[in-house]
């Protein structure tokens, strides 16, 4: 696959997730509360990933393998309900563009920070004139944006 079809993926996903803050919020609306719309629409997801599991026949992993993993990596469900309970409550207030312009920002520079300190698992990238000018200008984008 070329890059710029790996791009073009990644472009599609930056829009499913966008779209995901959507109907996360109008289940919201429908339930009233925040916590169980997304708890229903993380067991949707559970229910998908683990049909598509059988149906693929992928193995799971023995538990010495699973038990391997570094503390810190148990952490994804948790930081994907804080985001998943914060869109929401943050969607209708802010709109799409503007929240979605404030998190991707917030993305970028915790990135550009991980990938300079090489932390997490991320191998190390050093802080450069272009990183730091990419993170301003993205900033200076959510400003506009949200202003505009």
């Amino acid at each position: 696959m070329t890059t710029w079809f790996l791009l073009a993926i990644a472009f599609g996903v930056g829009a499913l997730i966008t779209m995901q803050v959507a109907t996360n919020t109008r289940l919201k609306e429908a339930f009233g509360e925040a916590v169980p719309a997304v708890i229903v629409s993380s067991l949707i997801g559970v229910l998908i990933l683990g049909v598509v599991t059988l149906l693929g026949r992928t193995p799971w992993p023995p538990p010495a393998q699973i038990v391997g993993a570094p503390w810190w990596a148990w952490l994804g469900g948790l930081l994907g309900a804080v985001y998943a309970v914060a869109t929401v409550l943050l969607a209708r207030r802010l709109g799409a563009a503007t929240l979605t312009a404030v998190v991707v920002t917030g993305q970028l520079v915790c990135s550009v920070a991980l990938d300079h300190f090489g932390v997490l698992g991320f191998t190390e990238h050093g802080l450069s004139v272009g990183r730091v000018a990419g993170c301003l200008l993205l900033i200076a984008g959510f400003i506009l944006i949200s202003r505009f």
